[in-house]
């Protein structure tokens, strides 16, 4: 009988510590890492759902936001495995052809004008952009319906 009361409290805090352990590896999402080319943190993905919810939550702390899609008939289906070159106002690449593994793209960019190209199956979109300090800036890039992500630039 003294046995079993022991057991009693013991078994019962393994099981919840067991089921607490479970919902939160279940809820844990991963975090993509975060990148450096030419002293410019850049940070990409977006691919599940956990994932691009991640990086819509973190993408206000960044100066820049580049998403990128495909143009379907009916609605845009995300695009990932992009590459990218960032260009500053002189024309030189602050970030040249960058993988962005995913729909979603974020980077550190300083205040200033930009030109970004993303290329996704030997298509090149290109913008203009401005980071202004203290708010960020967001930049869509969409391929027209048919563009076939199995052709990797």
């Amino acid at each position: 009988m003294r046995t079993q009361r022991i057991w009693q409290p013991a078994a019962a805090f393994a099981i919840g510590s067991a089921s607490l352990f479970g919902a939160w590896s279940a809820h844990a999402v991963y975090n993509p890492p975060i990148h450096m080319a030419n002293g410019v943190e850049y940070m990409s993905g977006g691919a599940s759902s956990d994932e691009a919810e991640l990086m819509e939550t973190v993408a206000p702390r960044w100066p820049a936001t580049f998403e990128f899609s495909i143009r379907d008939s009916k609605r845009s289906d995300f695009a990932g495995v992009v590459l990218v070159t960032v260009r500053n106002s002189a024309g030189e690449p602050v970030l040249s052809r960058v993988v962005a593994d995913g729909p979603f793209m974020v980077a550190r960019l300083d205040p200033g004008r930009y030109e970004v190209e993303a290329t996704l199956a030997g298509q090149t979109l290109r913008q203009q952009v401005e980071i202004l300090a203290g708010s960020g800036t967001r930049a869509l890039f969409v391929w027209p319906a048919g563009t076939s992500v199995s052709a990797h630039s």
